[in-house]
């Protein structure tokens, strides 16, 4: 376990969509920009989803050309089907990712299509990135959600993961990543998960862990994906976040405590600590009243804490 660990902060989409109140435009900006400057080199500001589903989102496309305003930043968007990666496209984005649920029910219930409907959807949208110009491609990634199981179907089988990620990468995709989008994931689990996917895709287009702290693992389940070459981690900032589609499937790993722990470990994040933890202040500020979760905002640094060289 050692280089540089890339945290890809998805609170401004994960996080806002899962709460009721909708963040104003100029505090999301303010919270961007502030991580940003923070060292954060990655943020997913929104997803094109249709207003009516998640008003929380609507101003995702003004999100990005803002974004895209900030030097040093790769600006991600969630996609759920073909409409949302032409919105994406049209936007600028860097990077896309669609959610392909292993669970079929849920992906039923969170994008209405079943597992051949959202294959045939995936290999529409790589087509359509592959049509665009050179530099204005952006970079396609399925994300495997409820990987490690589902809040309605229980279990998932670790074979129709490999089977479905294999399938993903045929259609056209630049990469999959995992997600427990529901909190069941163990150590062991993420373990094995990730040794049977990337054995099947190749190690090189299995680089993302997106884990939830819904058990209290999270933070235990990066250690097992650092632990079989894993270099890119999603959270959020004060563990804002969950699928509103997928019951009790609340609790993302906080972005303040990730960091603190790789750099801790000598791991690298390029992420400033104390600047990061003052963001969590605009958050608030915006959202009063809104649980924020995180040990080391509460706790402090501890006396005489260096990040990573």
């Amino acid at each position: 376990m050692t280089g540089h660990i890339h945290i890809s902060e998805v609170g401004p989409r994960d996080g806002l969509q899962s709460i009721d109140r909708v963040m104003p435009l100029d505090a999301k900006k303010a919270w961007i920009e502030a991580e940003a400057a923070a060292g954060v080199s990655e943020i997913e500001v929104g997803s094109f989803v249709p207003p009516s589903l998640l008003p929380q989102m609507a101003d995702t496309a003004e999100l990005v050309a803002f974004a895209k305003t900030l030097p040093n930043l790769d600006v991600v968007a969630l996609i759920p089907n073909l409409k949302g990666a032409e919105r994406a496209i049209e936007a600028g984005v860097d990077k896309m990712s669609i959610p392909f649920s292993m669970s079929e029910t849920h992906s039923i219930n969170n994008v209405r299509k079943d597992h051949p409907a959202m294959l045939a959807e995936i290999r529409a949208i790589a087509e359509l990135v592959a049509a665009q110009p050179d530099g204005a491609r952006p970079h396609f990634e399925v994300g495997l959600s409820t990987a490690f199981g589902c809040t309605i179907e229980g279990p998932v089988a670790e074979d129709q993961v490999v089977r479905l990620a294999e399938a993903s990468m045929e259609a056209g995709v630049a990469e999959v990543g995992l997600s427990d989008t529901t909190g069941y994931a163990n150590p062991e689990q993420v373990r094995r998960l990730v040794r049977k996917v990337k054995d099947a895709v190749g190690a090189d287009k299995l680089n993302t862990l997106h884990l939830h702290n819904t058990r209290g693992l999270g933070l235990a389940n990066v250690v097992a994906g650092l632990e079989e070459g894993i270099t890119t981690f999603d959270a959020s900032l004060g563990g804002l976040g969950g699928c509103p589609f997928a019951p009790g499937a609340s609790g993302n790993i906080v972005t303040e405590d990730l960091v603190f722990m790789l750099e801790a470990m000598d791991l690298e994040t390029g992420i400033d600590l104390p600047k990061l933890l003052t963001v969590r202040e605009i958050v608030a500020a915006a959202l009063p009243g809104e649980p924020l979760y995180g040990f080391t905002p509460d706790a402090g640094l501890p006396l005489g804490f260096e990040e990573a060289a």
